[in-house]
Order: C-alpha cells, then sequence, then structure tokens
C-alpha cells in the first residue's frame, strides 16, 4: 500500500475518478498547466488533457456556475477554490443553484458536483487565508459537507463526493495537508509517511459520506471534533490523562447521529471542538442534537472549545487557535461539573 499525504491522496482520487469516467472534470484557478496552488491537481492535465483537467480565469462565481451548468447536462465537475476564504463570490451559485436544483426541477435536474476548498488556520495566513466557513453550508438545505482529517479518509471521501448525486463541499484543512497537526505550532512537523492513516490505497475505494470514526476509545468524556481538531483533541487527552473518546465526524452534514448518541449516552458528557468562530458555529448544531437526543444522559452540560467571536488574527494566531491547553481546560471542567 502506497503512504500518501493528503494532498497526494486527493490528487490520487481526482486521478482514478477522471479514468474511471469521462463525465467527471477538473478545473479552477490554476489547476491545469501549474497543478493548483497546493499542487493537489499536478500532473492530470499533462494525464488527461486540456478538456478534462483546465484553467479558468479568476472568478469563483464563474468556476461554480459553469460548474452548475455541466452538472445539469450530466458532467461530473470537480472544482478547486483556491482558499475557502476565497468564496464569497460563487455563494450565490452555490447556495441558490446548485443546492436547490433538484428540487426547483422537481427531480428533473441534479447537480453532482463536489467543490473542494483549502480550509482552517494553523498556517499564518491571516484573515483572508485562514477561514472556516463549514457553518455557513451546513445551514443550506441541498448541500452535503465533508471535512476530511487524514490521507485515508481524503481520498475515499472525495472518490464518493465525487460519485454522489448531489453537490458537495468538500473542506480540506490545509495545516494537515503534509501531516497531523496537534496544535503545538512549536515542535516539528509529523508527516502522514509516520502515520497509520498515511497509508492509501492506489485504486477505487470510498468512504461513505455520513459516517463518524471513533478515533479514541474512552469511557468518561465525548469529544466531537473535525479536521484539525481531531489531533489537538487526541493532544489534549493524552496531556490530561482523561479517558476521553475522540470522534471524527468527517462528514457534518449528512451527520452520524447513531454514532455520536451512542458515545454521548456511554460517558454521560460531551465537548465539541472545532476551529471557526463560536457564534452560530456548527458546534451549536452539535450541542443541539446532543442535548436534544441524549438529555437524559447527561452528567454535565455540553461544553464547546472554538475560535473566538473575531477575525482571524495573523500576529495572534496561537491566542485564537483552539488548542490543547483550551481543550485540555475544557475536558477537566466537564470531569468537575
Amino acid at each position: 500500500m502506497a503512504t500518501m499525504n493528503m494532498i497526494q491522496a486527493i490528487n490520487s482520487a481526482m486521478d482514478v475518478m477522471l479514468a474511471r469516467d469521462e463525465d467527471v472534470v477538473i478545473f479552477g484557478e490554476d489547476v491545469g498547466y501549474f497543478g493548483g496552488v497546493f499542487r493537489a491537481s499536478q500532473g492530470l492535465q499533462a494525464k488527461y488533457g486540456k478538456s478534462r483537467c483546465f484553467d479558468t480565469p479568476i472568478s469563483e462565481l464563474g468556476i461554480v456556475g459553469a460548474a452548475v451548468g455541466m452538472a445539469a447536462y450530466g458532467l461530473r465537475p470537480c472544482v478547486e477554490i483556491q482558499f475557502a476564504d476565497y468564496m464569497y463570490p460563487a455563494y450565490d451559485q452555490i447556495v441558490s443553484e446548485a443546492a436547490r436544483l433538484r428540487y426547483r426541477s422537481n427531480g428533473q435536474f441534479t447537480a453532482p458536483m463536489v467543490v473542494r476548498m483549502p480550509t482552517g488556520g494553523g498556517i499564518f495566513g491571516g484573515q483572508t487565508h485562514s477561514q472556516s466557513p463549514e457553518a455557513l453550508f451546513t445551514h443550506v438545505a441541498g448541500l452535503k459537507t465533508v471535512v476530511p482529517s487524514n490521507p485515508y479518509d481524503a481520498k475515499g471521501l472525495l472518490i464518493a463526493s465525487i460519485e454522489d448525486n448531489d453537490p458537495v463541499i468538500f473542506l480540506e484543512p490545509k495545516r494537515l495537508y503534509n501531516g497531523p497537526f496537534d496544535g503545538h505550532h512549536e515542535r516539528p512537523v509529523t508527516p502522514w509517511a509516520r502515520h497509520l492513516l498515511g497509508e492509501v490505497p492506489e485504486g477505487h475505494y470510498t468512504v461513505p459520506l455520513g459516517k463518524a470514526a471513533v478515533r479514541r476509545k474512552g469511557a468518561a468524556v465525548t469529544v466531537l471534533a473535525y479536521g484539525t481538531m481531531v489531533y489537538v483533541a487526541e493532544a489534549a487527552a493524552q496531556e490530561t490523562g482523561i479517558d476521553a473518546e475522540i470522534i471524527d465526524l468527517r462528514t457534518l452534514v449528512p451527520y452520524d447521529l447513531d454514532t455520536i448518541a451512542a458515545s454521548v449516552e456511554k460517558t454521560g458528557r460531551c465537548v465539541v471542538v472545532h476551529e471557526a468562530t463560536l457564534t452560530s458555529g456548527f458546534g451549536a448544531e452539535l450541542s443541539a442534537l446532543v442535548q436534544e437526543n441524549c438529555f437524559y444522559h447527561l452528567e454535565a452540560p455540553v461544553v464547546r472549545v472554538t475560535g473566538w467571536d473575531t477575525p482571524y488574527p495573523h500576529a495572534q494566531e496561537w491566542d485564537y487557535f483552539p488548542g490543547p491547553a483550551r481543550v485540555g481546560r475544557a475536558l477537566r471542567a466537564v470531569m468537575e461539573a
């Protein structure tokens, strides 16, 4: 089995689907000849030609709008927005067109398309290259929202997303591209080559949308996380010595309520961790779900650990970023409640 980082796994997923389905097309700013700003599509234009993998003008609105039209007529576009922070000009096309095409046409048309976006911070990108806008998509009926945390899942989830018959927002935590990150920025990066989930099959496989994974079994408290925060939560549990069960959601919509509820019913406590801002973040939805479905099992209120309600800072990145110390304090607090 090959060892891949997350960029290589995403490239492999698109390579597999371009070879498997002639209706799949890849496009976006610099994704063709240049191979994308993070090189996720490197080599695909040379292998499949300029009609299957091509560059576009600098217009997120145009990229997504063209993808909607292509999808409606039977193609399966997988487009790249260079950073999730740049998606706002395309938001109307995503929400008003892609998400609602099946409904407004009474099922006569669908939008089998994927919008890939690097997301999150931890790279000193400041306010315009570090945002986590997942809640803007999970709020919209008709969209599926995916956030992988490792190369194995990234490839399997991306293939499943491309094969899906409805629009999928595929958010790639860019701090995880080259290795898992536990929030200790002062330490050297651990490459995916030294992690079990860096082993990725070279051919076709899928990770089902809507199915979470239990990354660490425990009995004292449930931690719900996704993307980079999975590794931050693992570090916090190890450093505090608290027997936390850590669930990697993988797909935010559809979410895996069965796995979430089973864990919270077992532990009786829940901490939700995400990098995005607190107010109206996806953690609020998770907190409500736990409250509604596990109320009589809870021994303490659900606690959220998130980014602050400010623009993402540059100079104070690690004060904003929910690191293992903040998560650890939340774990202790919920155990003492």
